[in-house]
């Protein structure tokens, strides 16, 4: 059971970090957003680096009092949430944004269609007239790029 509650939970998170993308990070929270899309910052940080302690706190008090509690149902949405959380580093910051220099030669269809699909997002400088807000899910559109049908 607890391991769907994590899985769920994971699962979930990209409908919250699609809503949260569109409407927090490109709305009330733009001021900590703007510099990962118009590149203002010359730093290997980012004001939007903030994101990760804002995300972290909740998490971290999920895991905390649901071990407290036993490691009740609180505790595997935490650990839902950071795996996610993990997931987007590695994805978003590692992968996409090659902060660090790993697989940026990749051939495969799935990767290279989320990096396109992200690429498209970052393509508006400004909060408005955004698109794919998502992370993991990459809308059909970018995998026909690069799914090619096999010849026979």
């Amino acid at each position: 059971m607890n391991f769907l509650i994590t899985l769920i939970t994971f699962v979930l998170m990209e409908g919250a970090t699609w809503l949260i993308h569109k409407y927090i990070m490109h709305g009330l929270l733009w001021v900590l957003h703007k510099d990962h899309h118009d590149h203002s910052n010359e730093g290997f940080l980012e004001k939007n680096d903030y994101f990760f302690i804002i995300f972290a706190i909740p998490t971290i008090a999920l895991m905390y009092f649901g071990s407290l509690q036993n490691f009740n149902y609180c505790f595997f949405i935490g650990l839902g949430i950071m795996l996610y959380g993990m997931a987007y580093f590695f994805v978003h910051d590692v992968f996409i944004h090659q902060r660090i220099k790993f697989l940026s030669q990749t051939k495969n269809p799935y990767f290279l269609a989320l990096r396109r699909a992200h690429k498209q997002h970052h393509r508006h400088i400004g909060k408005e007239d955004g698109e794919c807000f998502g992370f993991l899910y990459v809308p059909l559109k970018y995998f026909k790029m690069y799914f090619k049908p096999q010849k026979q």
